[in-house]
């Protein structure tokens, strides 16, 4: 019988290090298709200071996918390849690595919910449990940061801000840029003069959001 719990207890989030990740999959539909690989990096935060990357503190994994591997016309989205698939990290064995370095870190990704979601039905299917961590989506922290802003797409803030992933599509590259975005937007949040910690900030966007303020 598996040792593993279906819940975990969530822990009490890291105020001083939150973890921005970014995930590749076999396609686009969260509810069915395979996660791929993981990449994350930590941001780490001193009061009311620049979010500091820290790429020392980095995380980034290939779960192997055996002899089920994607079609070719995603291969040449995520540049994952058949070999690459095959010889990745045993599935177990890579999601308790993410799980024992995330820690009690809180989430951070740009349309979050994706990355979420292939990350919570992995780790419910191979581990039995589900990560207790909060996640928070930039993307609509982005809108609070830039009321004027009709952009929506990561890409689309990118060209706007200035910044370029080094390769666009790819896990670790893509957790760099969004943690640069976020970088980016932090001082027009902290010129808002609201609670800056991480629980005050979800709450932000979920209220953004029922307020269809992030439209």
């Amino acid at each position: 019988m598996s040792s593993w719990l279906p819940w975990k207890r969530a822990p009490a989030p890291d105020p001083r290090r939150w973890v921005v990740v970014d995930v590749e999959s076999s396609g686009l539909d969260a509810a069915r298709d395979r996660l791929l690989a993981i990449a994350a990096i930590a941001v780490h935060l001193d009061g009311g200071a620049l979010p500091r990357i820290v790429p020392a503190d980095s995380f980034e994994v290939v779960l192997r996918q055996g002899e089920t591997v994607v079609d070719k016309p995603n291969i040449l989205v995520h540049g994952i390849g058949v070999g690459a698939q095959r010889a990745g990290v045993e599935p177990r064995q890579a999601l308790s690595q993410f799980e024992h370095w995330l820690g009690a870190s809180p989430l951070v990704a740009f349309h979050a919910a994706f990355d979420e979601t292939m990350i919570q039905r992995a780790m419910k299917a191979v581990l039995g449990h589900r990560l207790p961590n909060p996640w928070l989506d930039l993307e609509p922290l982005a809108r609070i940061a830039r009321p004027g802003v009709k952009a929506r797409a990561l890409d689309d803030w990118l060209a706007l801000t200035g910044l370029q992933a080094a390769v666009r599509h790819q896990a670790a590259s893509d957790a760099l840029v969004t943690a640069q975005l976020m970088q980016v937007l932090w001082p027009a949040l902290v010129a808002q003069r609201e609670p800056m910690d991480f629980t005050s900030l979800r709450k932000r966007t979920e209220q953004a959001r029922w307020l269809g303020l992030d439209r």
